[in-house]
Order: C-alpha cells, then structure tokens, then sequence
C-alpha cells in the first residue's frame, strides 16, 4: 500500500443541477444503521457527468495500463482464503468496547479508542497477507473506524495506521495526512456493498487503484505515495468516468447497475495497487455472472475528469450546490 480551474457560467450552472439532482435524491441509510454513509452532498455522491475531461486525461491513462480490463476485487474465494474476496464491514453498537492500538504511522493517524474485538472482520481473515483493512460503523454514534495492516497480537492492537470520521459530516482530514488509504479518504464510501446493487441503485463513486502514481494528490485526496514525480502520472484523488457512449444495454441487469454508476459517479484512485482493480464489500453473495461481466470492461471506455468546479473549500469534502 505504501512507498510512504477556472470554468464557465454555463458549466457551473450544469454541474449545480447535476449535484442539486444527486442531494435532492438524499443517500440511503448503511443497513442496520440509521448512518448515511455521508451527506448527500459529500464528494462520494456527486454526479460528474458534467464535468469537463481533464486536460491531463490522456497522460494519466497511458501510464494505467489503457489495454487492461477492470478487475473486480471482490467476491467469492473459491475455497483460497477463509473469507470472501473484499473489504469487509464489521457494525457494532456503542456498548463494544474501545482499544487503544499502536500504529506505525501514529504521527498521521487517529489516535482514540477503535471498537475493535475478536468480532472484528479483517480483509483476507486473521491469517491473511495483505493489506489487512478493517472497517467498523459504530451505529450509535455513526462514527466510521478505519485502519490498515490490522493485527492483533498477545500484548494489544496493532496497525499501520488509523482513521476516524463522522458519517454524516463532510470533514476532511488534515492536509497531508494518511488514513487507511494511501489518499487519505475513507474506504468505506467508494465500496460496492452487494444489497445496494441487488436493489438496483448505487449512488457513490468506487474506489479504485493502480501501480504508478504521481508524488501529489488532487482534491478531495489528503496524501499520497507516488513513486514518480511526473504530472503525466495520475495523483491520488483523480476521478475517472465511464464514457457517456459505451454501450452498456447488452449486460446483465445486476452488470448495468454498476455500469450506470461508472457513468454517473465514476471511480476514485484512492491507493497503490494493481492497475483497474475496484473494490467492494466481502461478500459470498455475489454473483459470479456479475464479476465475470464486470471483467470484461476496457479501461479504455474511461476518461479523466477534473473535480475542481466541485469544490466548495478546501477542508471539506462539501459539493456545491444551490
């Protein structure tokens, strides 16, 4: 994981409605919570249909492996790990008891009391390699616990480093700051949880990584962890779009579920990793009908956009809107 604009009246007014539409639909509640998985106008929600291509599209995608094709990391294991293919998600209540836990990153990381416990699932299971997240709501409070390379060992908790947000506020993290990911978002919002696509709405962009970034990071990104400094690299935070025109009415019903969100919310570079390779929830519910489908889309059918007209100020994750 780690290596440690100016537009127009027209434009503005097009992204206002845009956003405007994605609000006024509000975000759905995480099941058995009464949490949004943040504010409706929160960045993960807006709609960038609107925006304009990035000036830097072309570069970016040619340092992404552009002949690729996307890589759902989620899913059933097939009997190779313990536990599905994911990033799992642990709820708990305001009862469970907090830990303290030693992160090797503690400079850049949350340092309170984690709801961590032998519930507590973690990427790939106990025994995994990996990058070893591990997510928890705490439903009571909507608080979102995140943290990266979890352990726990016979003295105590520990990881490599740690993030704590409020789920229904639109703070960011410190500039220059690590979270669970290498960008310093949250995980938990760019992740496709299986009932939201059997219920045939997704309302958030996905996260997504590849191998060669950039020593920068684009709003609403916090930090990054390039190994090249070169502008034709892709930073941390790019967002990426699925084009307007490539034809999506041939797939699978559960397929164009996530095609649409692809098109409307698009993918976040939120970490180092394996070029085109998105993430979702652990979960041996999927199908794999939906995974093979999803395996089969180019990378080539996505552009870069630029998110600046999005923003409001530079803490705040806040989309504009009316």
């Amino acid at each position: 994981m780690r290596t440690r604009t100016v537009t127009t009246a027209a434009l503005v007014l097009t992204l206002v409605a845009s956003v405007a539409g994605t609000a006024a639909g509000g975000t759905r509640h995480l099941p058995g919570t009464a949490c949004p998985v943040f504010p409706a106008d929160n960045y993960w929600h807006a709609d960038v249909r609107g925006l304009p291509v990035h000036p830097r599209s072309a570069a970016w995608l040619s340092h992404m492996s552009p002949t690729r094709l996307l890589h759902p990391d989620f899913g059933p294991s097939y009997g190779e790990q313990p536990v599905p293919y994911g990033i799992p998600l642990t709820v708990v209540d305001g009862t469970h008891p907090k830990v303290q836990v030693a992160f090797e990153y503690a400079d850049e990381s949350d340092r309170v009391g984690y709801p961590l416990g032998t519930d507590t699932r973690i990427e790939g299971g106990r025994s995994a390699d990996g990058d070893r997240h591990a997510i928890v709501v705490d439903k009571s409070t909507c608080r979102l616990y995140e943290t990266f390379s979890t352990y726990q060992t016979g003295s105590g908790w520990t990881a490599g480093s740690g993030a704590v947000w409020s789920l229904t506020s639109n703070k960011l993290r410190p500039q220059g700051w690590t979270s669970a990911d290498a960008a310093g978002l949250p995980i938990l919002p760019g992740l496709l949880r299986y009932a939201e696509v059997k219920a045939g709405r997704v309302d958030h962009a996905i996260r997504f990584t590849t191998d060669v970034t950039d020593r920068r990071h684009v709003w609403p990104a916090r930090h990054d962890a390039g190994s090249v400094s070169d502008p034709s690299y892709p930073p941390m935070g790019a967002r990426f779009r699925l084009k307007a025109g490539f034809p999506i009415s041939s797939y699978r019903a559960d397929t164009q579920v996530v095609l649409k969100a692809m098109r409307r919310y698009g993918l976040v570079l939120a970490d180092n990793g394996s070029p085109w390779y998105f993430q979702g929830t652990a979960d041996d519910r999927w199908p794999s009908g939906l995974l093979d489908q999803l395996k089969t889309i180019p990378a080539s059918a996505f552009v870069a956009v630029d998110t600046a007209p999005l923003r409001v100020r530079a803490g705040s994750a806040k989309v504009r809107v009316p």
